[in-house]
């Protein structure tokens, strides 16, 4: 009788890795399914994008109206309670509150996503089951976190910056408009949207790390 050969022992069907579009797919899909949740979670990110490109377009506003060295637009200033004598200077408690905030939204999605890992306990023992490499699962989690970050930051720079041109049109007249800081104010959109992507990717790296390091066997052994 010929002795079995190793190779006949061990051979398992080839696995490859899943492309980046197919994740996306399945991530995207994972966020339709779970639209209340992944709302909830992008309410947090829009709020603290909105409150940072909020404050960014305002200082952008103010140094442009305290440079027209316009007596008329200085009085306006100091009714709207603004030193003009100080307007290029960020107050310490603005920074502090923007940071606060971007912390809870970090925070947030964190924890948003881990809620998800866990309820997916068994989807994703499945899928490891099937062959998924942990890869794969690292991928869809990724995507799904950055896919929120990256729509709440959308919706919180267009808020944001919705907000500041109002009251500061309100407090200024067309004179914001006239003197409009067209460069500056897309320079702190495009802060606010890079601040935005990193929270969500820095967010998505430990729950995805996790959903890849679960044991299908322990998955699979998790009751509903």
């Amino acid at each position: 009788m010929e002795p079995t050969q190793p190779s006949a022992i061990h051979e398992i069907p080839n696995q490859y890795s899943i492309p980046w579009s197919v994740a996306f797919q399945v991530s995207w899909a994972g966020v339709r399914r779970r639209i209340f949740r992944s709302a909830i979670t992008m309410l947090g990110v829009v709020l603290a994008i909105a409150l940072l490109t909020y404050m960014f377009v305002t200082q952008n506003i103010t140094e442009s109206l305290v440079n027209t060295n316009d007596d008329a637009l200085f009085i306006l200033l100091q009714k709207a309670g603004v030193d003009p004598f100080s307007a290029n200077r960020v107050d310490s408690m603005t920074i502090l509150l923007i940071t606060l905030s971007l912390i809870t939204c970090l925070v947030g999605i964190i924890n948003a996503m881990l809620m998800s890992v866990t309820e997916r306990i068994k989807e994703i023992g499945t899928l490891k089951c099937l062959g998924a490499l942990d890869s794969f699962i690292v991928k869809s989690y990724f995507i799904e976190s950055s896919l929120q970050g990256f729509l709440g930051t959308l919706f919180g720079i267009a808020i944001g910056l919705l907000v500041a041109i109002l009251i500061a049109t309100t407090n200024y007249g067309r004179a914001v408009f006239t003197f409009f800081p067209g460069l500056a104010a897309v320079k702190s959109i495009l802060i606010a949207a890079v601040t935005g992507l990193l929270i969500s990717i820095v967010a998505s790296i430990a729950p995805a790390y996790w959903a890849a390091k679960k044991e299908p066997v322990e998955a699979m052994r998790v009751e509903e």
